[in-house]
């Protein structure tokens, strides 16, 4: 995943948000990560090349198969869409 942006943090996990650079809602839950100050990685899909945004659509399908957007994986085992702010800060801590 070489395309994934590192933000530094704390660590809380792996976190990677899966976001389109035009959402407002994407924006808003990066917002809220750093907020949080947690270490996480993110990537804006709509910024891939056709062969990258294939591969990374069918990441997010395993956990959204909606594929909607902001989408957030929690360590591999959580995962959170829209911009959920309660579920986040349960998930993360303050």
């Amino acid at each position: 995943m070489e395309k994934l942006t590192h933000v530094e943090g704390k660590n809380k996990g792996k976190i990677i948000l899966y976001g389109l650079s035009t959402c407002i809602w994407c924006k808003k839950t990066k917002q809220l990560l750093d907020e949080i100050g947690v270490d996480y990685y993110y990537v804006f899909v709509d910024q891939l090349d056709d062969e990258e945004r294939k591969k990374i659509i069918d990441e997010i399908k395993k956990w959204n198969p909606q594929c909607s957007f902001p989408t957030t994986v929690i360590n591999d085992n959580k995962c959170i869409t829209g911009f959920k702010e309660d579920k986040l800060f349960e998930e993360l801590g303050k």
